[in-house]
């Protein structure tokens, strides 16, 4: 019995550190991407507090129904998308069109099989390319800001690379713990924290133009399903958990809808804070780890009352000092989307054309680079591309 208790609570307490670490190591990429496309920093607070709550109560229908640990998160790699696309012709009403036409592509994945096909037909060294290209602008980013403010960003780097050696876990919620004190610093300077400080939704009518259905939903909607959902699944499965396909995706695609007019740009399966509640850790009977992902989900819900107070404390400093863990957060992503590109020699020369067009932030059309990217790795492939023989 005493050793019963003692496995329920360990599960307790790693559903509750999945949230935490996937919170604290990821929440300043939401806010500098929902920045990056048009968002106030109310509406950005909004936002975060949306995909927040929809990734909580999406992880308890789930996991309550099949009793299997299913975590959901926010999409980070789709974040890096807007942060490195910006603003879109249309402003920030368009990009909230953008992410609920996100949430109808995702729920009619789970609907219709024949869409998810099409999205497992991308190659994926060009779905890798794509991504690892939207990433590096973010990545650059604690460099950037280290140059600009480095008593600022400083502390935070240092800490970083501390907690590599000792705590690699612990990495990016320890610098952003430090960024927060850093922040504190400045805001002491500066007169204290002015706003809102209890979480408030902020709800924009949605805008659809050209621009932001190929420049933001289409590429939104590739880097989610290959960056987020197909790993996801990939991870529990290692586990030997069967992931309910149809299910998962009709929740995260309406939970998308949901939180998209206030700001929620994508919430998908998580992938790697998925093994901290799947993994024997969390429990040591397969059968009972699925309540991590319960305490998970109702960390989450109170983690987004935070969002606000969150947002309005970070906006204190400059957006270098934020956007440096956001990039710390991605390099790990970076690094595995890399090797994924170029994994393979044949092909190389399609994906390095697909991660160069969308580092380089080009927009073309009024259309963003990620979409460009997509398509001119593509074409390349489909020119050089030789069928093995048989």
């Amino acid at each position: 019995m005493q050793h019963e208790r003692a496995a329920s609570g360990h599960s307790v307490a790693a559903g509750m550190i999945a949230a935490l670490v996937g919170y604290t190591g990821a929440f300043a990429v939401v806010l500098s991407g929902l920045r990056a496309v048009g968002a106030s920093p109310v509406e950005a607070g909004s936002g975060l507090l949306a995909v927040t709550a929809t990734s909580g109560l999406g992880t308890l229908w789930l996991t309550s129904r099949h009793r299997i640990p299913i975590l959901l998160a926010w999409s980070t790699p789709g974040a890096a998308l807007l942060a490195s696309t910006g603003v879109v012709h249309g402003g920030w009403p368009a990009a909230v069109g953008a992410f609920l036409i996100v949430g109808v592509l995702v729920t009619l994945t789970g609907l219709w099989p024949r869409l998810g096909g099409l999205i497992a037909a991308i190659p994926t060294p060009i779905a890798q390319a794509m991504l690892a290209g939207v990433l590096l602008e973010i990545c650059l980013t604690p460099i950037k800001g280290f140059v600009a403010h480095p008593w600022e960003v400083g502390p935070t780097l240092l800490t970083w690379v501390v907690l590599l050696r000792f705590a690699r876990k612990w990495a990016v919620p320890g610098a952003f713990l430090v960024t927060l004190a850093v922040i504190a610093v400045v805001a002491a300077d500066h007169g204290g924290v002015h706003g809102a400080l209890l979480p408030h939704l902020s709800l924009t009518a949605p805008r659809f133009t050209s621009a932001g259905v190929l420049g933001l939903a289409l590429p939104l909607y590739v880097v989610t399903m290959a960056g987020q959902n197909v790993p996801g699944t990939a991870v529990l499965a290692s586990y030997g958990y069967a992931v309910p396909w149809r299910e998962a995706m009709t929740t995260t695609g309406i939970g998308t809808i949901l939180g998209a007019s206030a700001g929620g740009h994508a919430i998908n399966l998580a992938a790697i804070s998925a093994s901290l509640v799947a993994a024997p850790p969390a429990h040591p009977d397969p059968d009972k780890r699925w309540t991590a992902a319960i305490s998970a989900g109702w960390s989450f819900l109170g983690l987004a009352v935070l969002s606000g107070a969150l947002t309005t404390f970070v906006s204190v400093a400059p957006i270098e000092v934020v956007g440096a863990v956001a990039g710390l957060a991605l390099l790990g992503t970076l690094a595995s989307s890399l090797s994924g590109a170029l994994a393979a020699e044949h092909g190389r020369e399609a994906a390095m054309i697909t991660f160069v067009v969308a580092a380089s932030g080009t927009t073309f059309l009024g259309i963003g680079a990620a979409f460009w990217a997509l398509l001119a790795g593509l074409l390349v492939r489909s020119i050089t591309h030789r069928p093995s023989p048989a």
